[in-house]
């Protein structure tokens, strides 16, 4: 075969699938277009399901496992939004600074930066001559006071009982106030002799969270107060939002606002304190919002954006947008029957503050998905190529 030959047929194989493409796109004519187009308005209109698109099969445990979250629907207030910077900050109210009472010396580090650690638990062993005093007080006091006590009042003489026994709670209370616990106390008062006083003890953790500072380094003296540790729980955060004053007046405590972590993900938040001062730098009015962060998804210092709805708004049935797709030309559901989530078509109204009002198609409590129906959407389309190469 000649080259000309080859490229010959190489021109007339183009020329083919040319052909084949436009007849394709011929196919899908304006005319069909509408056709589809019309189909879906009306199972929007009567809420029909797509049953041609069959349903999604899957378990509670299947949904956990593959994030699929589901809600029931319900009536809602859709409100118009001002978006306004904010920055993310610590809860106040669920952190905590841990410093020695006493002067000493750091022993060992029990916790690093960024571990998560549970109340009560060790974070760094330090040693002090103070502390040492204070333990061996104790260990002579109770030994004394026991002696007494055995003897009883018909033996010693009240004066010396009743001095045995202040002794004994005021050593016990000394290393109380130094930050010893009652339990590490009581192991101490069960020792044997005065060795065990070795000035030794931990600063534990007050609450659950995780250590997001430690200021210090093994070996080194630090002084009463001296801040080693903070410990926050994430669990929670505060977003402080900046508005106009045009924007605060619409603003409530306890009004509900949409923290956006990025073009895809909002977390919903609650407004705890609206400031009545202008801030002097940005002319602003500063509002403190309370997130649940279960996710973890915002971090202290992290700067976002919030949507605060401002207007009066209106009532209606509406649905989180994340839970709407197209399918067949139609706003989509996954309503959930048991183990089975249908393909629903909905007439949409408004959107508003990440929710779409629905005009028909639901009802209110009828249960739908809110996430990863782009997941349950490919499940439908794959199994209607599998259909598809059945025939």
């Amino acid at each position: 075969m000649t080259r000309k030959t080859k490229l010959f047929l190489g021109a007339a194989a183009i020329a083919v699938i040319i052909a084949g493409a436009a007849f394709t796109l011929i196919d899908q004519s304006p005319n069909k277009k509408n056709e589809v187009a019309a189909t879906a308005s009306q199972a929007a209109e009567n809420g029909e399901e797509h049953e041609e698109g069959g349903v999604v099969k899957m378990t509670a445990a299947e949904r956990q496992v593959q994030g699929v979250v589901t809600a029931p629907t319900d009536m809602r207030v859709l409100a118009d939004e001002a978006v306004v910077p904010g920055e993310v900050t610590l809860d106040l109210y669920r952190s905590a600074q841990i410093a020695p009472r006493i002067s000493a010396q750091i022993v060992a580090r029990q916790v690093k930066l960024g571990d998560r650690v549970k109340t009560g638990q060790a974070l760094v062993t330090l040693s002090s001559v103070e502390m040492a005093d204070a333990q061996g007080n104790l260990i002579v006091a109770t030994r004394e006071w026991n002696r007494v006590h055995e003897l009883g009042r018909e033996v010693v003489s009240e004066r010396r009982y009743v001095e045995a026994q202040v002794a004994a709670e005021q050593a016990q209370a000394k290393l109380l106030a130094f930050g010893m616990t009652q339990k590490q106390i009581e192991a101490l008062v069960k020792s044997t002799g005065a060795s065990k006083a070795t000035g030794r003890f931990d600063l534990l953790a007050p609450q659950d969270g995780t250590v997001v500072k430690d200021d210090f380094v093994v070996g080194e003296v630090v002084d009463a107060g001296r801040v080693l540790f903070q410990i926050m729980d994430e669990s929670r955060v505060w977003v402080k939002a900046q508005l106009s004053s045009e924007q605060a007046a619409h603003v409530k405590v306890g009004g509900t606002v949409r923290i956006l972590v990025d073009k895809d993900h909002a977390v919903s938040g609650r407004i705890v304190q609206a400031y009545h001062t202008l801030d002097e730098t940005t002319r602003t009015l500063p509002v403190r919002i309370e997130v649940d962060n279960a996710g973890d998804a915002l971090h202290p210092g992290q700067y976002v954006n919030v949507a605060v709805p401002i207007g009066d708004g209106k009532q209606a049935l509406a649905v989180p947008e994340s839970s709407v797709t197209l399918m067949d030309g139609s706003p989509t559901v996954f309503k959930v029957e048991g183990d089975k989530l249908h393909p629903t078509a909905i007439k949409t109204g408004e959107t508003r503050g990440g929710w779409i009002e629905v005009a028909a198609g639901l009802s209110a409590g009828d249960e739908i998905a809110t996430t990863e129906v782009f997941l349950l959407k490919s499940l439908i389309q794959k199994s209607q190529m599998g259909e598809g190469h059945g025939h």
